[in-house]
């Protein structure tokens, strides 16, 4: 009879735990935060990486070893999973084929993981790959291949931009900068929020940067960069692209 009882016992606190898991995952996606799973064995760098994520305002979970990684990804649900290869009880290459199985999304490069990062690594490029990868897959198959405005062709595999059928060279983070922007005709965006989406971090002391990049743009794609057409100046806020340039 114990050991019913206990076993009933046990079948409730695990109905419990996976139903606030919904609870908390239900809540997370109201509030629009994105969830992702840092897996490592060496806990400094869980530590580090989690501190600057939630810095970042994402909605981080941890996992120690393969096999309680793959617990939090049946519990969590996250939009996206950094993963060391070299992993207690379950290995990462074997973490990443399991959930390659049931989902389209994580990190290992022959595996099909989307990206990758070397130990020793900055935790600054780290966000910034973070954000690349999930800007990546919310644009699939939401957003077309293509953003047309005025004069402007973006296409957005080849990362190429053409000005009137022309060709321009663009850095990464102008093409990445005048994206975002053109993503959101019309929506103002402050400096910061675009050196966030664009570089991955937010430091007042680098928001100037972005004046810097909207002036490259500006001479690359404006027939006046004083009078711009595209990128418009919200005095005392930021930035906008033109609803309809």
């Amino acid at each position: 009879m114990r050991s019913a009882e206990a076993s009933l016992s046990a079948r409730g606190e695990a109905q419990d735990r996976v139903r606030s898991a919904r609870r908390e995952r239900l809540t997370i996606m109201e509030l629009g935060m994105k969830r992702i799973l840092i897996v490592d064995d060496e806990e400094m760098i869980v530590r580090t990486v989690k501190a600057y994520l939630d810095h970042e305002g994402f909605k981080t979970y941890t996992a120690f070893d393969g096999a309680a990684a793959l617990q939090a990804f049946e519990e969590k649900g996250p939009d996206l999973i950094i993963l060391d290869l070299m992993l207690p009880k379950v290995s990462g290459l074997e973490v990443t084929r399991a959930i390659r199985a049931k989902a389209d999304r994580v990190v290992g490069l022959e595996l099909g993981a989307d990206d990758y990062v070397v130990k020793p690594f900055s935790p600054r490029e780290l966000v910034a790959r973070i954000r690349a990868v999930l800007r990546r897959f919310d644009g699939e198959g939401a957003e077309a291949e293509r953003i047309v405005s005025g004069d402007l062709e973006i296409d957005l595999k080849t990362r190429e931009l053409r000005v009137r059928g022309n060709l321009i060279d663009l850095t990464p983070t102008e093409f990445d900068l005048l994206t975002y922007l053109a993503r959101h005709p019309g929506q103002v965006f402050t400096r910061l929020q675009l050196l966030r989406e664009v570089q991955g971090y937010t430091y007042d002391s680098f928001a100037r940067t972005i004046d810097t990049h909207v002036k490259n743009l500006r001479r690359k794609t404006e027939d006046d960069p004083k009078t711009p057409r595209y990128i418009q100046t919200v005095h005392g806020v930021g930035y906008r692209f033109a609803r309809q340039a």
